[in-house]
Parts: C-alpha cells; sequence; structure tokens
C-alpha cells in the first residue's frame, strides 16, 4: 500500500506542479534550486532541475512569471516572480480545484469568502472551457 500512495502522490504532483510553482511564487520572489528544495522539503518528492527549469521557462513565455538576475550574491542566480497574469491563474485554478473535489465529494480548500452555492456547474462551464486547452505545463 506504502509504493501505492506514493506512486500517486508523485503523480497528482506531476499534474499540478505549475500550480504549485505558482503558490510558491506567490509572494516570494525563488530561483529554480529554492522552489527544487522547498518542493522535496513541503512534499518529499524530488523533481530536479531537468524538470522545473523548463517549466519556469514555459510559465515565463505565457506571461505567469517574469524573472531576473540577482547579481548581489557570490552567484548570480535568475530569480522569478508571479506576474498578476500568474495570480489571475492561479485562483482560477485553486478554484478549478476546489470545484473538481466539491463535484467528487471531497472538501476541498475553499477560499474565504467563497460562497459554495454560487459554485454550480453551470456557472463553471465557461471557464472550464478556458483551461481545456491549458492541459498541464509539463
Amino acid at each position: 500500500m506504502g509504493n501505492n500512495t506514493r506512486e500517486v502522490q508523485a503523480k497528482l504532483m506531476k499534474g499540478l506542479l505549475d500550480l504549485i510553482v505558482l503558490q510558491f511564487l506567490n509572494g516570494t520572489p525563488m530561483h529554480g534550486y529554492q522552489i527544487i528544495t522547498r518542493i522535496r522539503r513541503t512534499f518529499g518528492v524530488y523533481f530536479g532541475p531537468s524538470t522545473i527549469y523548463p517549466l519556469l521557462g514555459t510559465l515565463e513565455k505565457k506571461g505567469y512569471v517574469k524573472s531576473e538576475w540577482n547579481m548581489s550574491s557570490e552567484r548570480p542566480r535568475k530569480v522569478y516572480k508571479l506576474t498578476s497574469e500568474g495570480q489571475n491563474l492561479l485562483n482560477f485554478t485553486e478554484d478549478s480545484l476546489n470545484f473538481i473535489c466539491k463535484r467528487i465529494g471531497t472538501p476541498g480548500v475553499l477560499k474565504e469568502g467563497m460562497a459554495e452555492e454560487k459554485i454550480t456547474h453551470e456557472a463553471m462551464r465557461p471557464l472550464l472551457r478556458r483551461i481545456e486547452p491549458a492541459k498541464p505545463m509539463i
């Protein structure tokens, strides 16, 4: 059972990796290695540079994060931070994830002030259509 649990968690992590990275960058600019270590510390799953840096590049191309070089440390590092477009995507993705959890009967992480009765299948239909082409970015 333990191996199955870990495998399921790793699959979920991979599918939600863009959301996790955006959440980590929410309010805290970070460089790639910080993101890698934080994922490992938080979730116990290792995603290496060959996974994280292409994901960051894709998020930057899409305008969800922006980067700048930090030259003030001993070693120059590219630091990423969330853009307003990235914040919008993060909010929408969290709302969608809560909706999905609610539909399958699992309590989600409802955001403060979010009225459950307002989230109906009809209300979410246009939003789900928008997210449809945006398959996981990894």
